[in-house]
């Protein structure tokens, strides 16, 4: 037997404070979004009468604004060698804009606030994710990232249960959302988006860089090989990998009430938040591929659910097990990013992975939506299509993962 399996498996009470601070925060900005976010499709659709090519385009703009400034803030965390103050801007941009939905009267105006959501969104989630990766080694950073996936996840859970109340008691099971239930859960969310950027200034610090460092350059090929592999299945993935409003409408469209659809991403929340952790440190131990192909094919079979479903029910069971997905390939994933760059160049590579993932959201988004309604004279093929398209789609990066991404030693 060798010594190395004798030493006992890290626990999430060993983790460092920073990812205990970001993991409370993203916990309270979670909180706050998914109260309004998944609830914004139904409002589009129900209250403004949007059509879901707009609510595709609206989303997967509002992912690729972000992009850009992923890519930007990543890099400029490592210019400067800091991650902390960077996700601080663009946790404050996040919590200031969400008391504009509560006036939001059109579809213009709710993409508008929208896209200063996903601007705050690109400026922190490089810098966040680098500063979680500078706070740990190798050998705990799947328990890391699985950790504050599982944090992330569990504010989500509350967010959900919250708004889901609240529309039972404004409007119990009602078919459609109202505006004024909207706009209940749009102030109700303001608190714990302040207490998510207050958690991240009292409770994180940067980690001081080893040695000096050059300034770092937008250049895949410094990043190696194997991170550009890895970046094209992703990218792959993605395309298919619409916006979770997509999920949302389908219940909608086989006769879920508003309330059965915020309890239905109740359920998916809590088996992500059960599964993140667990599935983090199998990932450390197994390595990430293995979990990241595991997700993938669950993911695959989940969509195709989607696409035959034929009764609510098995919407409901489908959403469910959409969790297990997220908790095997959504931290996994971004530990991955970690171990095949070097540490100078951690901001920048995870800014690459995340612009990438948030570019290749708009055409994803927009693609299902027209392939479910269609565009212009054109109506479609149906509410299945998007489904079929993304879970084939997850098939042919699960097998690229398999055949053409290399082995790799992992980084620091």
């Amino acid at each position: 037997m060798k010594a190395d399996t004798l030493e006992p498996r890290p626990t999430i009470k060993q983790l460092p404070r920073n990812v205990w601070a970001v993991g409370f925060t993203s916990f309270f900005m979670d909180i706050s979004s998914e109260m309004v976010i998944n609830i914004l499709p139904l409002f589009l659709s129900n209250v403004l009468g949007v059509k879901t090519s707009i609510i595709g385009l609206i989303d997967g703009v509002a992912e690729a604004t972000a992009s850009i400034l992923k890519l930007f803030s990543g890099w400029l965390s490592d210019k400067m060698g800091a991650r902390k103050w960077l996700a601080v801007i663009g946790y404050g941009l996040s919590a200031i804009s969400k008391p504009f939905f509560y006036i939001a009267n059109s579809w213009g105006l709710v993409a508008g606030v929208r896209w200063a959501d996903r601007v705050g969104k690109g400026i922190r989630t490089a810098p966040r994710d680098a500063l979680v990766a500078d706070s740990v080694d190798g050998k705990t950073r799947g328990l890391a990232f699985g950790f504050h996936r599982a944090m992330d996840t569990a504010g989500a859970l509350l967010g959900i249960v919250i708004a889901a109340l609240v529309v039972w008691f404004a409007q119990k099971n009602s078919l459609d959302l109202n505006r004024h239930t909207f706009q209940v859960i749009v102030l109700i969310s303001i608190l714990p988006a302040i207490l998510a950027v207050i958690s991240l200034i009292a409770g994180t610090q940067d980690i001081k860089a080893k040695g000096q460092r050059a300034a770092p350059k937008f250049s895949l090929k410094s990043m190696g090989k194997p991170f550009i592999i890895f970046l094209v299945i992703v990218g792959l993935f993605t395309l298919g990998n619409s916006s979770d409003s997509f999920l949302v409408l389908r219940a909608q469209n086989l006769g879920t009430t508003t309330v059965g659809i915020l309890v239905m991403l109740a359920a998916f929340n809590l088996i992500y938040t059960l599964v993140s952790t667990p599935a983090g440190s199998l990932s450390d131990r197994v390595g990430r591929r293995k979990v990241i192909i595991g997700g993938w094919l669950v993911y695959a079979l989940i969509y195709f659910g989607f696409a035959a479903a034929q009764h609510s029910w098995q919407v409901w069971v489908l959403y469910a097990a959409y969790g297990i997905y997220y908790g095997l390939a959504y931290g996994s994933a971004n530990a991955m990013v970690a171990d095949l760059v070097p540490e100078e160049l951690r901001g920048t590579a995870y800014g690459t992975y995340n612009g990438i993932i948030g570019l290749l959201a708009f055409p994803s988004s927009f693609i299902a939506g027209v392939l479910w309604q269609g565009l212009g004279a054109w109506q479609g093929f149906g509410p299945s299509a998007p489904f079929l398209f993304g879970g084939a789609l997850a098939l042919a990066a699960a097998l690229l993962m398999i055949f053409w991404m290399p082995k790799v030693q992992r980084q620091g």
